[in-house]
């Protein structure tokens, strides 16, 4: 697809993300794959509103996170998806979102190491998950504002995990991945749904 496809797709995701309390502010970063060898990635412009997004919004980068077309500045977690990219040859997109349910899981769950779900149909919304009896375990890590460790960190997590479906952030957020911006979505709409079911019911 190209750069202007993907900015379209990820403007729509970004507005329905805003509309549903996950990207409030100017927070998160969106991206998805232009090609695979050269990297080139379109990806939000740092500082922008998730929910009023257009092409303008975007940039095209390279492996070294280095501006090939528009205007403003990459994230200082351009890095993180560069990284991810990197390790998942498969991965078409990745969104990153900040929501209510799962910053307070991330805390919650922090002494487990992950996030663990089980049990729940919607599961089998998750791109190779065929039954409600799978557990899903989205692994928690430390936040950092050193960004070349905090790479590293998830390029471990992953190798150690090839089969998840996101890793969390510590009271920041969740990073989501998909072959397409269309299956990465859906993995955040599973995930939100989860969550909060699992949030709600710490209080039973």
């Amino acid at each position: 697809m190209t750069f202007k496809d993907l900015s379209e797709d990820l403007s729509v995701a970004g507005y329905e993300f805003y509309r549903r309390g996950w990207v409030m502010g100017t927070s998160g970063n969106f991206s998805a794959k232009i090609s695979e060898n050269p990297l080139q990635i379109c990806i939000t412009a740092s500082g922008n509103d998730k929910g009023a997004l257009d092409e303008t919004h975007f940039l095209e980068i390279d492996d070294n996170a280095d501006v090939l077309q528009g205007f403003g500045s990459p994230s200082a977690e351009t890095m993180l998806h560069l990284t991810i990219f990197r390790m998942l040859e498969n991965v078409g997109s990745i969104l990153h979102t900040h929501s209510v349910w799962g910053t307070i899981l991330s805390d919650v769950f922090y002494g487990n190491g992950a996030i663990e779900i089980e049990g729940y149909e919607m599961l089998k919304g998750l791109a190779g998950v065929k039954t409600h009896e799978h557990r899903e375990i989205v692994p928690i890590i430390e936040n950092s504002q050193d960004y070349v460790a905090l790479s590293h960190v998830i390029e471990n997590v992953i190798r150690e995990n090839p089969a998840i479906h996101g890793i969390y952030l510590r009271r920041h957020g969740l990073y989501t991945w998909g072959k397409s911006v269309a299956e990465t979505r859906r993995h955040i709409e599973i995930f939100e749904f989860l969550f909060e079911v699992l949030g709600r019911s710490l209080n039973k």
